[in-house]
């Protein structure tokens, strides 16, 4: 039986998410980028993608180093992947801030507004995947852009190709908008995420001490060129949650650890995992989770 450790993506934010981090994490992080990072969490502050994407991957880490223990498994939603990659001992985490901030203004710059995602709940995939058929056009892009559970996907692309979707779901399921305001996980992010592929050529990555899932591919990547791939590109990739959680169930993975904020994965993961345990960072006990990963590690060896 092994352990993995997931990080969410944007949408989990909320404001004062780093005031309880331990001081010697966010002097690190503020060192590595040259401002303050407790400024980037407030409402206002939380506006900017920049700052969203900052403070999950100042998050996810600070929160990961205290467990102590090593899971056997890493994997992160979409920005997710950046702590995971931190944590397996893949990319430095100065590297990961610096790639991280240029990633937030690059995603920014390329769709300031009109643009966003929406999350569909009640509908299967074939259906989503047909309504986008219909709507999709050059005036009102829409893509699907995560597979989260059997009935949940995500779109992302304009307003009004989200609104035209949203209205043919009435009746049907519940289209919900996301605190997210870039089209991610779709082709209207290419041209971002190969300026972002300039920047990691510039930085060294190892192979992960920790077993790394790409949420895009749903399995391991353990070569540092196809993990600078899977970092730079997964903007504009779908990602297969689905595939991911199920795939790390089948390899044997019966504990999964949420890391803050939120517990939306969890919520992902409850049907996946019914012969085993899914439980939240935020709303536990440290020392209990600290202990869950102990004993998991006991049982693996």
């Amino acid at each position: 039986m092994s352990s993995l450790l997931v990080f969410p993506g944007q949408g989990a934010q909320r404001s004062g998410m780093l005031q309880q981090l331990p001081a010697r994490a966010l002097e690190e992080a503020s060192d590595a980028l040259g401002e303050d990072v407790c400024q980037l969490d407030s409402a206002q502050a939380l506006a900017s993608s920049r700052a969203v994407q900052l403070c999950l991957l100042i998050a996810g880490v600070a929160h990961a180093r205290l467990l102590q223990h090593t899971p056997d498994y890493v994997a992160g939603l979409s920005i997710g992947a950046y702590p995971a990659a931190v944590i397996a001992g893949a990319l430095d985490f100065a590297d990961a801030l610096k790639l991280v901030s240029l990633r937030g203004e690059l995603m920014q710059q390329a769709y300031p507004q009109g643009y966003g995602m929406t999350a569909l709940i009640g509908l299967q995939l074939p259906i989503v995947e047909a309504l986008l058929t219909e709507i999709h056009s050059p005036q009102t892009p829409v893509y699907l852009a995560n597979i989260n559970a059997d009935n949940q996907t995500v779109i992302a692309g304009s307003d009004e190709a989200m609104q035209l979707v949203a209205n043919r779901v009435k009746g049907r399921g519940i289209a919900k908008r996301l605190a997210v305001s870039v089209p991610s996980h779709c082709a209207l992010l290419e041209q971002p995420a190969q300026a972002l592929a300039e920047a990691f050529a510039k930085v060294t990555l190892k192979a992960p001490g920790i077993t790394y899932l790409s949420s895009t591919r749903a399995r391991p990547i353990r070569d540092p060129a196809q993990l600078r791939d899977d970092l730079a590109f997964n903007m504009c990739r779908i990602v297969d949650w689905r595939g991911t959680v199920q795939g790390a169930y089948e390899r044997g993975v019966r504990l999964q650890i949420e890391m803050p904020p939120g517990a939306v994965l969890s919520g992902l993961a409850r049907r996946v995992f019914e012969q085993g345990t899914v439980i939240a960072y935020e709303g536990a006990r440290l020392d209990t989770l600290q202990a869950l990963l102990r004993e998991e590690g006991d049982h693996h060896r």
